[in-house]
């Protein structure tokens, strides 16, 4: 009920029409807006609850933002969580080796009764928030039994997507500081177009140029803008129910 855009590219590309057609679409999702990308050659976040289009700063930021080779967007419509900036995308931590990991998701966890140990640890009261502490202890037990190799980051990311997807809408996107990870989960969401120098991935179309449906049911990993690692396709396959269907609707008119 979020869209999402990421990017990932060998060369630092223009992304500002990109972005500036992405979060025009916070009309319909008015919850708060977030994005990652790079400066002086650090992380940065940014994150706001309330409509991007009413954002104080965020044109400016777009207008004297730098070409970028790895960006997350994140606007939101809330299913689980109170309208507030900690429940803003992207989430961020580091793993047990200081690694920073860096996710978006649009979806709702409908089965995750393993996550509602992490209540006490988040910062804001989400669902996506309690999968994604989830997920770093799962590259923590990894790295514990000592695999931590760019490929075996990528086994352990697909094992916890594969095993969090049924009943559940997990379309997401992931960034490890080397590997950039997409998959999706319902049909008809995320696809993506591609540049001279990598990809852009979108909930939605962002321009009217060719754009290639992602995926279903597939975790796919991405360095410099190329694919580097293909998992299996499983059987969590989101299926919408009448509700969803509902609301879903009821956006658009």
């Amino acid at each position: 009920m979020c869209e999402l855009l990421g990017i990932s590219s060998a060369k630092p590309m223009e992304v500002s029409g990109f972005l500036k057609e992405f979060y025009s679409h916070s009309v319909m999702h008015p919850h708060g807006w977030g994005m990652m990308y790079e400066y002086a050659g650090e992380r940065t976040l940014l994150h706001e609850p309330v409509r991007a289009i009413d954002s104080t700063f965020l044109d400016a930021v777009i207008d004297s933002l730098e070409p970028q080779r790895v960006l997350l967007g994140h606007i939101r419509l809330a299913t689980v969580g109170a309208v507030r900036e900690e429940n803003c995308h992207p989430f961020t931590g580091k793993d047990m080796t200081g690694r920073e990991w860096t996710i978006i998701h649009n979806g709702t966890i409908y089965s995750g009764k393993t996550h509602y140990q992490y209540y006490k640890q988040q910062r804001g009261d989400t669902d996506s928030e309690r999968l994604f502490l989830g997920l770093l202890d799962a590259v923590n037990e990894s790295i514990r039994l000592g695999k931590n190799t760019e490929h075996e980051r990528f086994q352990t990311v697909e094992a916890y997507i594969e095993q969090n997807a049924p009943r559940n809408k997990l379309n997401l996107m992931i960034w490890d500081g080397e590997l950039f990870y997409v998959h999706k989960n319902l049909k008809n969401t995320l696809s993506y177009q591609r540049t001279e120098s990598g990809c852009v991935f979108s909930t939605q179309p962002l321009n009217d140029g060719m754009w290639i449906p992602f995926p279903v049911a597939q975790v796919i990993a991405f360095r410099d803008g190329r694919e580097c690692f293909r998992g299996e396709r499983h059987k969590g396959i989101y299926v919408p129910t009448l509700d969803y269907i509902t609301a879903t609707d009821a956006m658009h008119i």
